[in-house]
């Protein structure tokens, strides 16, 4: 590749960075879902004309890892054309599972190699080239969680065993062409979902969201030329290549093996285990998840792009936050996810849970198998589940259907230097809660408590953070869904910490009576009914004197 100036690196990692962040800022503006305004649960990226990520904003880990595999098949299976808008959420073409929906916009541009004349510069400037009206530039991609898809319970996470049963399967097709939204695809979206209006504004503030992202990026074209912005694209991708190269090159040679398990699969009661091999060689790592679970019947298996995600959120964590989130970081690490396996389903698998609590166990997995490499850099496990709560019914107080859907933060584990944080998302997760008093207005729900689960951080040299107690009343008839973890198999501790406190849940009635509830299943609420979720806290660290 061709010398490059560091400044200018750094000036343009810059400003791919803030494309994408200032177009999660428009997303997060324009939607109309508490869970994509409120919890941000959304990721945003930028790509180059041949759809290798260049940067990312500080979005979902489980999002931003797996978005690449969602552009490639698009670009693999659509042509796009100027003001094209692609859309998808086929876990086996790309996705993760059917709520986070994909689209995918080019990037059309009319001038590249040199600047924009100005009248500082006329006359030292040579006029700009004019593309050919296909040329794409980049790509812009957002995915964002919609608290329905459909299928057979509400805010679509619950126990269905295959995909079919789980919502709306959307392989790479056009949601717009030409600027103007397909209508007959938006309908028949819209046709099979809950809460429609809802979905269509959450919908088209995704596609506001990607107009905002091509309008930054056209400036820099504008100002810089194409040439040089697609340069130094390039570079930010070697970059954060060899910054990988040096992390892993930190990491002593060798082969590490860890196993762990997810509780069971909601169908059957047996445990899933999930097992790893780590190889470093040099700059080079080897991450073979051969001899895990088969794929089950359950709503717990991830697709391939969710496992790569996991292992890429991994190692991203050793390389520090001023590494440029590109292509590039993937380059130096292979993943082996043998097909047919809890981390590689084959159609027509069940995957809702694989993103959400799957990716947390590979985390888990893949850390304690690099503790035995570089135990100084490594935390205990944090809660290990995102705790995955929807209900969904008729609003009295409008007669429409409504789709909550949330995660409940719990502990972190322990550092090794310092206490794990308590009621806070860790890991695959990067979102927030949804404030009670947003949550009260959107839903007919009421929050009755909301505080840390005192005391289920494991204890330590350091100590595991807490996790939290958040209970939901229902203020009409509703079914609820529960899809968690950690309630059989606490969260490890590390080097003599204690391990944390398992998390669980319960219907409170309006009798008083308490219904003990597994991790995983969909029950029916009536007015004046609570769920209350206890969360895991995270591991110890060390030994205490």
């Amino acid at each position: 590749m061709k010398k490059f100036d560091p400044i200018t690196l750094e000036i343009y990692r810059a400003l791919y960075t803030s494309v994408a962040e200032e177009m999660g800022v428009a997303l997060r503006r324009t939607a109309f879902s508490p869970n994509i305004k409120e919890r941000r649960d959304y990721s945003c990226a930028v790509f180059d004309s041949s759809g290798r990520v260049i940067a990312q904003g500080d979005h979902m880990p489980v999002h931003l890892g797996s978005m690449p595999m969602a552009v490639a098949a698009a670009l693999r299976e659509v042509e796009i054309g100027p003001g094209d808008v692609v859309a998808l959420n086929d876990p086996f073409a790309g996705g993760t599972h059917l709520p986070d929906v994909t689209l995918v916009m080019g990037v059309f541009g009319k001038t590249a190699g040199g600047r924009r004349q100005t009248a500082g510069n006329r006359k030292r400037a040579p006029a700009a080239r004019i593309l050919p009206p296909a040329s794409c530039l980049f790509f812009v991609a957002n995915r964002a969680h919609h608290a329905d898809i459909g299928g057979a319970t509400p805010g679509s996470m619950g126990l269905a065993t295959d995909v079919y049963g789980e919502g709306v399967r959307i392989p790479p097709i056009h949601l717009a062409r030409g600027g103007e939204i397909c209508d007959d695809v938006m309908k028949l979206i819209l046709a099979n979902v809950r809460s429609n209006k809802e979905r269509q504004a959450d919908f088209e503030a995704q596609i506001g969201s990607l107009k905002t992202g091509a309008a930054r990026l056209l400036e820099i074209v504008a100002r810089r030329g194409a040439k040089e912005a697609s340069h130094y694209a390039a570079h930010l991708i070697s970059y954060s290549s060899r910054m990988m190269r040096h992390a892993i090159n930190a990491i002593p040679d060798g082969s590490y093996q860890a196993a762990d398990a997810l509780d069971d699969d909601g169908i059957r009661e047996s445990e899933i285990p999930i097992r790893v091999r780590i190889t470093i060689r040099g700059d080079r790592a080897l991450v073979d998840f051969s001899g895990s679970a088969p794929q089950v019947a359950g709503a717990i298996n991830a697709v391939e792009a969710i496992t790569v995600s996991a292992v890429s959120y991994c190692f991203r964590c050793l390389v520090g936050g001023d590494v440029p989130a590109s292509a590039g970081l993937m380059q130096p690490i292979e993943v082996v996810a043998p097909k047919g396996t809890v981390v590689n389903a084959n159609h027509p698998a069940s995957v809702a849970g694989g993103n959400v609590e799957t990716s947390q166990r590979i985390v888990d997995t893949v850390f304690k198998a690099l503790a035995q490499a570089i135990p100084e850099r490594i935390p205990a496990a944090s809660q290990g589940t995102m705790n995955n709560l929807t209900i969904g019914g008729i609003d009295p107080r409008t007669g429409a259907e409504f789709s909550y859907y949330e995660t409940v933060a719990g502990g972190m584990g322990a550092r090794p230097s310092l206490d794990g944080m308590s009621a806070t998302h860790t890991h695959m997760t990067n979102s927030l809660n949804t404030p009670a008093e947003a949550l009260e207005y959107a839903y007919p729900l009421r929050v009755r408590r909301y505080r840390i689960n005192k005391g289920s951080g494991g204890k330590g040299k350091h100590k595991g953070g807490d996790g939290s107690i958040r209970e939901i009343e229902v203020l009409a008839a509703a079914r609820m869904s529960l899809l968690s973890d950690r309630r059989k198999r606490a969260p490890y501790g590390l080097h003599g910490g204690e391990d944390g406190k398992r998390g669980r849940a319960c219907i409170i009635r309006t009798d008083g009576s308490e219904e003990e509830l597994t991790s995983k299943g969909s029950w029916q609420m009536e007015a004046g009914d609570s769920v209350r979720i206890e969360t895991p806290g995270g591991g110890g660290f060390g030994k205490r004197h």
